[in-house]
């Protein structure tokens, strides 16, 4: 059973690896049970880490070393799954609703699945693709904003689609305190009565596209989305569901960028005014650069007098390093 993190040198308690977690998500992550029923759990004194009773839902355990037992009974991880589902409307996405109305997770049931848990959402009335997982930090890789991973969504609405509409939605609406913007917008057909959009978002926010449609005065009629990065929706029925490709789950797993200092992170190749053999002058401020052979005209003998730096608060930028 891991204790608290040993203080560092510097006074400062060292942050926990990795693989530390909490007890009621390590019971998360290995497919037992939701945190807060397996806070339930613990709290009764009916979870052991290795060998001893633990009561304190946030203790902090190594998920791949610690034998965690519940009733006596070894929890160990799932395999891996990744789902595809396509949710109907009138399903909410949560596993239980307070209001007693049906979850996505009914169209799970009875078919053998692990604990799995839902990769992002759609509202109540929205239907279409809607992933599912019980590996968490693949999701959360799908999930952050940082991955940019596209959500493209075929929306039905009211009357005509005129050329403004489709420049005030590729400018962006104010809802709410927000500036609501999509990556992109293109009409698939139009009518007097009804027109076809596809929408794609890169970040979504709650309600993103009926907020701004609303805010434009348009009804929507069917919101359905249709794809998520790489995983298409296609001809999968609704409430049928089916597991990704191998392809499929290392593109959605590796769409997050690699972080400051990775091995991984493509290195950019320097300006043509910046190569070494170019010579170009130093920024004014900043550190002085690598000393290299000197032109005729700045070598010591001819005494050419120094020009100071002015003096610059801008500090320079390590080679290599992101904005």
């Amino acid at each position: 059973m891991s204790g608290p993190p040993e203080p560092t040198e510097s006074g400062r308690r060292a942050r926990p690896r990795s693989e530390d977690v909490s007890l009621e998500r390590a019971l998360s992550k290995l497919g037992y049970a939701s945190r807060s029923q397996a806070r339930a759990v613990i709290v009764d004194g009916r979870v052991r880490v290795n060998g001893r009773v633990v009561r304190q839902p946030q203790q902090r355990v190594d998920v791949r070393r610690a034998r965690i037992e519940v009733d006596g009974e070894q929890v160990r991880a799932e395999r891996r799954l990744y789902i595809a589902l396509n949710k109907p409307p009138g399903l909410v996405t949560s596993e239980r609703d307070e209001r007693g109305r049906e979850s996505v997770f009914s169209c799970l049931e009875d078919v053998g699945l692990p604990r799995l848990v839902a990769v992002g959402r759609l509202d109540r009335e929205s239907e279409g693709l809607l992933l599912f997982t019980n590996d968490t930090r693949w999701a959360q890789r799908v999930l952050e904003p940082a991955s940019h991973v596209e959500r493209v969504y075929e929306v039905h609405i009211n009357g005509a689609s005129p050329d403004s509409l489709l420049a005030s939605l590729r400018a962006g609406v104010e809802s709410r305190g927000e500036k609501l913007r999509v990556k992109s917008v293109r009409r698939v057909r139009s009518s007097e009565t009804e027109s076809v959009l596809e929408l794609i978002l890169g970040e979504g926010r709650n309600r993103h596209i009926r907020r701004m449609l609303e805010k434009l005065g348009r009804e929507i009629t069917v919101l359905r989305r249709v794809a998520i990065g790489p995983v298409r929706l296609g001809r999968l029925g609704q409430r049928a569901h089916r597991v990704l490709t191998a392809a499929e789950v290392e593109a959605l797993g590796s769409t997050a960028p690699a972080r400051r200092g990775s091995e991984s992170a493509p290195q950019r190749s320097r300006p043509e005014a910046a190569r070494p053999d170019q010579r170009a002058p130093a920024r004014r401020g900043s550190e002085p650069a690598p000393q290299r052979s000197r032109p005729e005209a700045a070598r010591p003998d001819k005494r050419t007098p120094v020009r100071p730096a002015r003096p610059s608060s801008r500090q320079p930028r390590p080679h290599g390093e992101r904005s």
